[in-house]
């Protein structure tokens, strides 16, 4: 019975072509709009864990907070400190430095670039690896002994020195008022999409560089926070708060005094701005798919008037109540998974479309497109109810009379 009913279906859809594609257009437009703004949703959440996955998940900045009123300069952090603390808590520590940066411009020959420069210990590569083409990374001689080599990327090399290869070449720099020159002993490539390009701040116009960051952070300086990067992600909170009191308990401050500026906080906190918009673009999306019902339920109106001769028949060759009542919920249901199926091939191409122009990877869940068209079956049999009902309630001999 299910199998005519969905054939008879068919056949009244194809039997009104246009009246029916502009009845399913309201599901269509509502259900691609709904699978495209979860689908932008969650390919934006993707990017934005693949982005912080870039940076490092574990990392965390640790620095007084800005609300503290009587700061002291030894609120500030020193290199003995920063050792006291990777002694203390060497086991869950994978990473921690000065986080130390400084900008200014590289000098070779006639031309100069603006130039960002990383301080960083020789084990950074442990936390944030990057592809090596040419060259060393820095190493614990470097870092020691303060000596001026750096690692630059491949962009930074063609545009201070025109060749990717710059290996043992060197230029001039200005760091904290002395000017010394500088040797290139590695070069790395970088493979980021367009969309972390923007959100890291690629520059491909200047320059970025990592040197020693012992030559930006002087043994009896102060500096303002300390980069650490946990060994677990899993338990990292904790790790971090047992941090922060450490700190606080040798500064004479109470933990709260200072800022914990996480990765993971970040992700977390975009993370969820993004499911809010999502869900509330969404919800506006929806509404559509109200339009669409009842639509549906005008158009099923309609032909429940048209075919009443149809029923009539139908009735008096046995068709039950229900079974009138079935047949046009079958056909309402039928029109609006339809609009569904025509509404997710619209909605998730032009998501994959649009992620392949930017050159990042879409993402349609599966579980979406299924709830999706069962959505919009049950938005047909919803809103096909009352029509179904009024077919199934006509009296035959009155239908067969109808003219």
């Amino acid at each position: 019975m299910l199998i005519e009913n969905m054939k008879m279906a068919f056949s009244a859809i194809r039997a009104n072509k246009m009246r029916s594609f502009l009845t399913m257009l309201g599901i269509i437009i509502g259900i691609g709009s709904v699978i495209s703004i979860v689908s932008i949703g969650d390919t934006m959440r993707s990017m934005f864990e693949g982005l912080y996955r870039e940076i490092g998940v574990t990392q965390a900045y640790l620095f007084i907070g800005y609300w503290v009123d009587d700061v002291r300069q030894s609120d500030y952090f020193t290199l003995d400190e920063m050792e006291r603390v990777k002694e203390v808590f060497g086991d869950q520590i994978a990473y921690i430095d000065s986080n130390a940066y400084t900008s200014a411009d590289a000098v070779s020959g006639r031309t100069t670039v603006k130039f960002g420069f990383t301080g960083i210990d020789y084990n950074y590569q442990d936390v944030q690896p990057v592809n090596m083409v040419y060259g060393r990374y820095l190493n614990e001689g470097d870092v020691l002994g303060r000596r001026k080599n750096v690692v630059m990327d491949t962009t930074s090399t063609m545009n201070l020195f025109g060749v990717e290869n710059a290996v043992g070449k060197t230029f001039r720099t200005t760091i904290y008022g002395t000017t010394e020159e500088y040797t290139v002993v590695g070069i790395y490539r970088k493979q980021l999409n367009p969309f972390q390009a923007m959100m890291m701040g690629a520059n491909t116009e200047g320059g970025e560089a990592y040197l020693p960051y012992t030559i930006l952070t002087w043994p009896n300086d102060y500096f303002y926070a300390l980069r650490i990067f946990a060994r677990d992600e899993n338990t990292m909170d904790e790790f971090y708060n047992h941090v922060k009191a450490f700190v606080a308990k040798n500064k004479g401050r109470q933990p709260e005094d200072f800022r914990l500026n996480s990765a993971k906080d970040e992700m977390g906190q975009m993370d969820s701005i993004m499911g809010g918009l999502a869900t509330a673009v969404g919800g506006i999306a929806a509404i559509s798919l109200l339009v669409g019902g009842i639509g549906i339920m005008n158009i099923m109106l309609v032909s429940v008037t048209e075919r009443t001769r149809e029923i009539g028949i139908r009735k008096s060759l046995g068709a039950r109540t229900k079974d009138i009542m079935i047949q046009f919920l079958t056909e309402s249901a039928i029109l609006s998974a339809c609009g569904g199926v025509v509404g997710i091939l619209l909605g998730g191409g032009l998501v994959v479309v649009g992620g392949a122009l930017l050159g990042v990877q879409a993402i349609v869940r599966p579980g979406v497109v299924v709830l999706a068209v069962g959505f919009s079956a049950m938005v047909g049999i919803f809103f096909g109810i009352y029509p179904a009902s009024k077919a199934a309630k006509k009296d035959p001999i009155e239908a067969l009379r109808y003219e």
